[in-house]
């Protein structure tokens, strides 16, 4: 660390221990090898500088080319080369390597329990049965996940290594064993989400484990060096990289303090945000109907699977008046066509001729169109627009809502229509990838990132400036609210307006943090970190809002289990949810009742959990009044209000 503050590295990235925990173990398994003395201080001290580098670079280059965490790896490199330099040290005294006194402890358990205990506490160079058991009490108190991968992985690992060499004694007795356990903990519970699935990756990947921690001792030993955790690295590695080629959705990517927070984080993220980050905005306005969807039974199959058709119909389901003869008769054609992203216009074509009803164009199947790449790294094509209508051309940017031109029926269309979808590429007619539709209503509710279905009549829901501007907060904003339960008040909140150094607006309130923002016409309360139960309020109470008002529209949302239950039943629930992923749901549906009033309920099932919910916005900024669970919080009016300002800086 000091080495760090000395070629000013930045402290932020030191805070995370990710570039200290390897230097941190050299140190340790050079004491554990040696005799502390002053040598011995001045080899631990350079080669934990020593690791700090290679762990910096190996970091840089591993993420960079790999995107792989680096492990224990430096660890691993830099403890075999200490412990090969220690041969032609005779002036270090090694004591690691001698037979140790078996304690009186170790003489009254089982040697199937005493292996397990001292190959735990081997992992901290303590290879000790009292050792190891202080160590599963930490981990048991910290993480039941944690502890069932502890003990399901060494004893998958050991008892296939004990049939394999003919002796459960002596496979018993091999405390590198700690490998096990390392292997089922990352995979089962650290850089995979806690599922079923993930257990058995965990089991394949101990099992993997046993034949490489034999070849490694083997290669090993005859240079008098134990394995450490060359084993772990390789399998986890491997398996990591392999899972992240195929885009696994098992891959944790928000990866917290212990992985029943990991898994109630990721749960609830899947269920908030079911849309694809490729998102879109609806290419139109007014009320259109879901003609063909993903997967359609026309023209969306194989390669261009992902696309969408959208045509106009009246109270009748019928897409056209008269007896539908002639394009005019059409309630879709020469309706606009808006830009459904914001982006640069990379093709056009705009010269081929809207078509009479029952013919089509099989050779120019795209009629006219256009091709829009997106910065965030795809392209967006929109077919059929009418002869000449398109008014953008190639190297244009548009903006999201921009006008393109008109809905005709040019190429292969049966009827005039809009179809829409996203590719990887700008050739006209390249393969389709997934993507999703923000901010559109159906049968008045809403959908902030979502795949409208089949049929459904849907219409974009447009940004209502009023309700944006109350909840836009500027940095350094403080507000007080009032908390009573029950009726009663018991104390204050203070928040303020911070921001991460993500970019990410959060409210501070000294012992939690609550982090918010907008996305696409919606607020979200996303999570809440540190030990304020309170402002799970807030989160729970309204986890998102559209800022789109209509009287009456309802949506629907998800609950993390830890903003809502505690103690033993968050820890139980997690747990043994991370069997049956369902068993955590907790859903929110939420309804505008007036501009100002939000009205929800929280419902779970399995947790036998129902309750109500209220929130009052105030009528310049933020929030009047949150209510949950017998628990208020009454906004307290300051001196000075603060919608003065709000209107005049940058806000969020």
């Amino acid at each position: 660390y000091l080495f760090a503050r000395f070629i000013e590295m930045d402290r932020e990235f030191l805070k995370t221990g990710y570039y200290t925990y390897n230097p941190l173990l050299v140190g340790l398994s050079i004491g554990y090898l040696f005799e502390i003395n002053t040598l011995t201080l001045f080899m631990i001290v350079t080669a934990g500088i020593f690791t700090f580098v290679l762990t910096t670079m190996l970091g840089h280059l591993f993420w960079h080319f790999l995107r792989l965490p680096i492990l224990s790896l430096p660890f691993v490199l830099v403890s075999s080369i200490a412990y090969l330099a220690s041969s032609q040290y005779s002036n270090l005294y090694v004591s690691g390597q001698y037979p140790r006194i078996v304690s009186g402890i170790e003489l009254y358990v089982p040697y199937w329990l005493a292996g397990f205990l001292k190959s735990l506490g081997a992992i901290l160079f303590m290879p000790e049965v009292l050792a190891g058991a202080l160590f599963l009490l930490i981990i048991l108190f910290t993480s039941r996940i944690l502890f069932l991968l502890a003990v399901g992985g060494y004893y998958a690992g050991t008892l296939v290594n004990a049939l394999l060499i003919g002796s459960f004694q002596q496979a018993f007795a091999d405390v590198n064993s700690f490998n096990f356990i390392l292997i089922a903990i990352a995979l089962g519970g650290v850089f995979l989400i806690p599922s079923p699935r993930t257990y058995v990756i965990a089991i394949i990947g101990v099992f993997a484990g046993t034949f490489l921690l034999k070849s490694v001792e083997v290669f090993w030993s005859t240079h008098g060096i134990p394995a450490f955790t060359m084993p772990f690295n390789l399998v986890s590695l491997s398996l990591i990289y392999v899972l992240g080629i195929v885009q696994s959705p098992l891959l944790a990517l928000n990866i917290r303090r212990t992985p029943e927070e990991t898994l109630d984080d990721y749960l609830a993220n899947v269920l908030r945000y079911p849309g694809s980050w490729r998102s879109l905005a609806l290419p139109f306005s007014g009320k259109w109907r879901v003609w063909q969807a993903f997967d359609g039974k026309w023209t969306h199959q194989g390669s261009w699977r992902y696309a969408y058709d959208f045509v106009i119909t009246d109270e009748t389901g019928s897409t056209f008046k008269n007896d539908g003869a002639s394009l005019d008769d059409y309630y879709a054609f020469r309706k606009p066509v808006l830009s459904p992203v914001r982006g640069r216009v990379v093709n056009v074509v705009h010269s081929q001729p809207d078509l009479p009803i029952g013919e089509v164009d099989k050779i120019n199947n795209w009629g006219n169109w256009v091709i829009i790449h997106d910065p965030r790294g795809f392209y967006v094509e929109i077919s059929h627009f009418v002869q000449d209508s398109i008014k953008v051309k190639q190297g244009d940017w548009v903006e999201t809502g921009a006008f393109l031109g008109l809905c005709g029926n040019s190429g292969y269309s049966p009827q005039p229509h809009i179809h829409i979808q996203v590719q990887a590429t700008e050739e006209i007619g390249s393969y389709t990838v997934p993507f999703s539709f923000t901010g559109f209503v159906c049968e008045n509710r809403y959908f902030a990132n979502h795949l409208p279905e089949l049929d459904a009549i849907i219409e974009p829901a447009f940004l209502d400036k009023a309700l944006d501007r109350k909840l836009s907060f500027i940095l350094d904003q403080e507000f007080r609210f009032a908390v009573l339960k029950n009726g009663a008040t018991s104390g204050e909140l203070h928040l303020t307006v911070r921001m991460a150094p993500d970019g990410t607006f959060y409210f501070d309130s000294g012992d939690g943090q609550l982090y918010f923002g907008k996305n696409a016409g919606t607020f979200y309360f996303y999570r809440v970190d540190g030990n304020d139960e309170r402002l799970n309020a807030f989160l729970v109470a309204l986890p998102r809002l559209p800022l789109a008002f209509r009287a009456g529209m309802r949506w629907t949302d998800a609950v993390p289990v830890g903003a809502v239950v505690r103690g033993f039943r968050k820890a139980t629930a997690l747990f043994f949810g991370s069997f049956r992923h369902q068993l955590n749901q907790i859903e929110f549906n939420g309804t505008a009742v007036s501009e100002n009033l939000i009205e929800g309920e929280i419902r779970a099932k399995m947790l036998n959990i129902n309750g109500k919910t209220s929130v009052e916005l105030d009528e310049f900024t933020g929030f009047k009044s949150v209510k949950m669970n017998g628990m208020e919080l009454r906004k307290i009016e300051n001196e000075i209000t603060e919608n003065s300002t709000a209107e005049t800086q940058q806000t969020h």
